[in-house]
């Protein structure tokens, strides 16, 4: 069994809040904007971290984190980009991939916009984490833990935290 953390759109923040909901997982997955190669290395020296980059992330996080990640979790073939869009509403190049590979657990970011669906075409479950940073239109941030088991995905917890400001462009340690 592994218990895993999903966050994305933390666009520089990783703070006490963040960190202390992810406190007992295994691994830390985030779905991009990261904000800095520099956050992603902290973020991995707190808990192992998979993550893919996003429209924000610069050149350099880019060439260490890919559009696209797939993997499998404990039975679990999980496919994790940041623009990938939601059941009925895919990016083409996600749907490509899924299409191919046949997640059972598809990881978007990108929208700042908590969503947990099961898409019944795909047979899998769609989730984006929401933003766990303080920048964006959002005004409460998320993240998610969940926990894989023999090939099933189970206790998902939704963790959430008022921004300091709405409109908020200061990054946080």
């Amino acid at each position: 069994m592994k218990r895993i953390g999903i966050i994305s759109d933390t666009h520089g923040t990783f703070d006490e809040p963040l960190r202390e909901f992810l406190k007992d997982v295994d691994e830390i997955w985030h779905a991009g904007d990261i904000g800095s190669l520099e956050l992603a290395d902290r973020i991995a020296a707190f808990k192992p971290l998979r993550a893919v980059s996003g429209n924000i992330d610069d050149g350099i996080t880019r060439r260490v984190y890919p559009l696209f990640q797939s993997f499998e979790c404990e039975g679990v073939r999980v496919l994790m980009t940041h623009i990938g869009g939601y059941p009925r509403h895919y990016d083409p190049r996600a749907v490509a991939r899924i299409q191919a590979l046949r997640p059972k657990l598809f990881i978007a970011g990108h929208s700042h916009i908590l969503k947990v669906i099961y898409d019944p075409v795909y047979e899998m479950l769609a989730v984006n984490p929401g933003a766990a940073g303080e920048r964006g239109f959002h005004r409460v941030r998320t993240a998610i833990r969940l926990k894989i088991d023999g090939g099933e995905m189970h206790d998902m917890e939704v963790g959430e935290w008022p921004r300091r400001q709405a409109d908020s462009t200061e990054v946080s340690e």
